[in-house]
C-alpha cells in the first residue's frame, strides 16, 4: 500500500506543469480601427485576465512596445477601488489612421515609474480652496464645487456643476493656478473665463421627473482610484436630493484621458425606499449667441458659443448612447438631454469643451467634426484582441 501511494504521488508531481502552463514571456495585441477615419490618441484597455498568461499578478510591472520596438508610456489603473488599491486594468495609447490594424508586444518587468513630463493627465481634492474638485489633461481642465463652498462668507455656492477652466498649454497647470490664485487673468496659459454658477455648466447632470430637473447639491466626499500618467479617474458622493418627493443619492464617477476634449461620466443613482425607474438628464449652460445642433441619430448635442469675457469662442458638448437618448429638452438655464428611464446604474455618457484660442479647434465646423466623429467612434471602438 506504501508503495502504491509513493507512486501515485510521483505521477502526480510529474503532471502538475501539464496541469498549470508555464507562464508566456510576452503577448501580441492586435488592434483594428474598423472606421475609415483617422482615430489620434485612442486607449487600449486590457484587463488582469488579459494578461494572466503573463504570470504577473503586480500590474503596474506590465510594459508595452509597439511593432517597432518601442516602449510606449502605459499605466495600471485601479476600476474597482478594492480594499487593496490594486490595479486591475492596463491601458495604453496609440493613434490609428482609417482601417489601420496595429499590433504591440506586452511584457512583464521592473514596476513602471514616471517622470514629472509624462504626466498628461492628474487630478486632485482642493481643501484650500472651499473644497474644490479639480481635474486635467493635455487640453482641457475642469473643476466641481464641494460641501465647504456653500458656507463661505466671499462667495458661497451651492452647485454639482462642471466648470471649465480654459487651458492653452499642454503642460498641466492646476497646481500653478491655485498657487498663484490669478486664475481669472491670462498671462500665456488660459484662465477661468466661465461662471458655471448654480447652471449644469459643462456636462453636469440631475434627474428629468414632472417635467423639470432635479439635481444634487455640492459633493460631500471624493476618492481618486487613477491619477496619471495616462488617465485620471475619481469619484465624488453627493447627498441625497429631493427628486419629486423622493430621495435620490449619486456617486458620480469622471474619468479623463490624455488627448482627449471630453470626458467620461457615469453616474450611480439610487432612490431611497426603492421607487421606479430614473431619468437622467445631461445639461450645458445657456449662453447668448449659442450656435446649437442636435444629432439624435448619434446621441449628441453640440453648441458653440463665446467666451464671456470676448476671449473667443469654445465649443461644449454631450454625448450620450443614441439607443438611451430620450430627447432633447431644456430649462431656463440650461440645454438638456434627457436619457430614458433606467432602472440600473451607472448611466454613462461624455461631456467636453474646445477653446478655439488653445489652437487645436477653432471653428463651429471643426468643433461638430470633433463630436461626430468621437460618438462615431464609441459605436466602433478599437477591436482589440490579445495572442499568445
Amino acid at each position: 500500500m506504501m508503495k502504491t501511494r509513493i507512486l501515485t504521488l510521483l505521477v502526480l508531481t510529474f503532471a502538475l506543469p501539464a496541469l498549470c502552463p508555464a507562464a508566456v514571456s510576452q503577448l501580441t495585441v492586435r488592434a483594428v480601427n474598423r472606421l475609415q477615419i483617422a482615430r489620434p490618441g485612442q486607449t487600449i484597455e486590457l484587463s488582469a485576465k488579459d494578461l494572466a498568461p503573463l504570470g504577473e499578478k503586480d500590474l503596474t510591472k506590465i510594459h508595452v512596445r509597439d511593432s517597432s520596438g518601442k516602449e510606449l508610456l502605459c499605466q495600471a489603473v485601479d476600476t474597482d477601488y478594492d480594499d487593496y488599491h490594486r490595479p486591475d486594468i492596463v491601458i495604453f495609447q496609440a493613434d490609428f489612421a482609417p482601417g489601420e490594424t496595429k499590433t504591440f508586444t506586452l511584457s512583464a518587468g521592473q514596476k513602471q515609474h514616471y517622470a514629472r513630463e509624462d504626466f498628461k493627465a492628474y487630478g486632485r481634492f482642493v481643501r484650500e480652496r472651499f473644497d474644490d474638485f479639480a481635474w486635467e489633461n493635455d487640453l482641457i481642465a475642469h473643476r466641481t464645487y464641494g460641501k465647504a463652498l456653500i458656507t463661505w462668507k466671499g462667495e458661497p455656492l451651492t452647485s454639482s456643476a462642471i466648470d471649465i477652466w480654459s487651458k492653452r498649454v499642454s503642460r498641466l497647470v492646476i497646481n500653478d493656478w491655485y498657487m498663484l490664485d490669478n486664475y481669472h487673468t491670462d498671462t500665456g496659459e488660459g484662465l477661468d473665463d466661465y461662471s458655471a454658477g448654480a447652471t449644469r455648466g459643462d456636462g453636469g447632470s440631475g434627474l428629468w421627473a414632472n417635467g423639470q430637473l432635479y439635481a444634487p447639491s455640492n459633493f460631500v466626499d471624493s476618492r481618486v482610484l487613477a491619477n496619471g500618467p495616462v488617465r485620471v479617474l475619481f469619484e465624488l458622493v453627493y447627498e441625497p436630493f429631493d427628486v419629486g418627493g423622493t430621495k435620490v443619492s449619486e456617486v458620480l464617477r469622471v474619468s479623463l484621458d490624455a488627448g482627449s476634449q471630453l470626458d467620461h461620466f457615469q453616474s450611480f443613482y439610487k432612490a431611497q425606499g426603492g421607487g421606479g425607474p430614473l431619468a437622467l438628464a445631461v445639461g450645458l449652460k445657456k449662453v447668448k449667441g449659442e450656435q446649437k445642433e442636435f444629432n439624435a441619430g448619434r446621441g449628441w448635442l453640440s453648441i458653440w458659443e463665446p467666451m464671456e469675457k470676448n476671449l473667443g469662442m469654445q465649443g461644449v458638448a454631450v454625448i450620450v448612447n443614441p439607443k438611451a437618448l430620450d430627447r432633447e429638452a431644456e430649462d431656463k438655464q440650461n440645454n438638456l438631454v434627457v436619457l430614458k428611464a433606467e432602472t440600473e446604474t451607472p448611466v454613462s455618457y461624455w461631456a467636453g469643451f474646445a477653446w478655439d484660442r488653445a489652437g487645436k479647434i477653432t471653428s463651429a465646423e471643426a468643433w461638430k467634426k470633433y463630436v461626430d466623429e468621437f460618438a462615431e467612434g464609441l459605436l466602433s471602438p478599437i477591436e482589440v484582441s490579445v495572442l499568445p
